[in-house]
């Protein structure tokens, strides 16, 4: 990976492009426990290794696990629905349930692939669909 990482280096240098090592992030993705570090660098900086990171909105841990993704995203939606709960108190139960489906919706289903919402054990939190929806439309 380090040959990579000099080729990736020797590249942004030969077309004029600057690489920012400190924004970078080295994680090893497996369930087992290594105490070894990975020590990659690119240029004559040190890439800092991480137990966790934020790649397109999803959190990826090093030992595959994910609640902290199902967590957020749970916590991110039901500020959504609060939002939407306090602008629409009075509304028709139409707006309200195409206000939903428009805004807290995709925030659920959002990487949804990743995780398993039925997968027991994994979130402390319910994330039913409908459990925002009654919940909504109650309100």
């Amino acid at each position: 990976m380090q040959n990579v990482l000099d080729t990736l280096g020797e590249w942004a240098v030969q077309y004029g492009l600057k690489i920012n090592p400190i924004k970078s992030k080295a994680i090893r993705f497996m369930r087992a426990w290594v105490k070894n570090p990975l020590g990659y660098s690119l240029g004559d900086q040190k890439i800092q290794e991480a137990s966790s990171c934020k790649y397109l909105g999803i959190i990826l841990r090093s030992d595959l696990n994910r609640v902290d993704q199902v967590n957020y995203i749970v916590q991110k939606a039901w500020k959504a629905l609060h939002f939407v709960m306090r602008v629409l108190k009075k509304g028709y139960r139409n707006t309200k349930s195409l206000v939903y489906m428009s805004l807290v919706c995709p925030i659920l289903e959002y990487g949804a692939t990743c995780w398993d919402p039925c997968r027991e054990g994994q979130i402390n939190f319910n994330i039913d669909p409908m459990h925002f929806l009654r919940t909504f439309m109650v309100l």
